[in-house]
């Protein structure tokens, strides 16, 4: 018995399409449906209640839409409103935290693990106790990083701008470095870490700075590959699968993307993790204006 109906797939914007890239890579007869809440964006400087709410009205959106599952593929909302979604809604609900989590604490071989992540992911402190659950001996260094976010939206992957804001904001983890990604100044004593999790989805589209900050030593980990092998025994265990293996697709997959904010933007960002073949994005609106 086969289910070829699509997988929901929700993000605060434009950070959710490193989930999104791996689930098609892993799971390519699954169909998706993909909403980026970019008007409201970011979430991470937004108050629990507002998180709650704008999660809960995009989800509302995949579950009208006859999704089978749902990845909440934003950090903050999986840090904040997982449970209360979970209990709303009667199908498959799957975050990104406890994936992230798993991942690093086996990553680490020095058993110290940075997270960097939004201020409301951080405030919950759901990375510190998820890895803390996978192994209790593991020193979890936390730290906000609220001006990534607005730098991916905007579209400011590489260059000296992104290179000046990345380096700023990582300061307090590995300690002030010049353009080069030399030290400048001794690093801080939670930079023994030797391990870094992107806590935030859109970070991984900032790899590349980042891990030339934080240097060759520093294993860098973040969720969306331990996500998608997730997702892939979830649809197992439930029997939710497009195709079993020894099966045909019945139809071909398809992917549909939907924003609040403006379809081009996205539509452009979206063409530099996918390529030119990325679909066509389509605006959506949802029940309360951004603010």
């Amino acid at each position: 018995m086969t289910d070829p109906r699509p997988i929901g797939v929700f993000d605060s914007g434009v950070g959710g399409l490193t989930v999104l890239r791996e689930i098609i890579r892993r799971s390519p007869a699954e169909s998706t449906i993909y909403l980026g809440d970019n008007a409201r964006a970011p979430y991470g400087v937004r108050s629990d209640e507002e998180v709650l709410a704008f999660s809960t009205q995009s989800l509302d959106m995949l579950a009208e839409r006859e999704v089978k599952a749902i990845v909440v593929a934003c950090n903050t909302s999986t840090a904040v409103a997982i449970g209360a979604l979970r209990r709303r809604y009667d199908l498959p609900i799957l975050g990104v935290i406890r994936p992230g989590a798993s991942a690093a604490a086996l990553a680490t071989r020095n058993r110290r693990v940075g997270v960097i992540a939004t201020p409301a992911t951080i405030r919950s402190h759901a990375y510190f106790g998820a890895i803390k659950d996978e192994n209790p001996a593991v020193e979890v260094y936390e730290h906000a990083t609220p001006a990534l976010v607005p730098l991916v939206e905007a579209g400011e992957l590489s260059g000296p701008t992104a290179q000046a804001v990345v380096a700023e904001a990582l300061a307090p983890l590995f300690g002030e470095r010049d353009a080069a990604g030399e030290s400048i100044f001794p690093r801080p004593p939670g930079a023994t870490i030797d391990t870094l999790l992107l806590g935030c989805t859109h970070y991984p589209l900032l790899r590349p700075i980042i891990a030339a900050i934080a240097g060759e030593q520093v294993a860098i980990v973040d969720s969306a590959t331990a996500t998608a092998s997730a997702l892939a025994e979830l649809l197992g265990i439930n029997g939710l699968e497009a195709s079993g293996p020894a099966e045909p697709r019945a139809t071909e997959a398809t992917h549909l993307q939907l924003t609040t904010g403006d379809p081009g933007s996205f539509h452009a960002l979206a063409g530099r993790l996918f390529g030119a073949a990325f679909p066509e994005v389509e605006r959506v609106e949802l029940a309360v204006a951004a603010r």
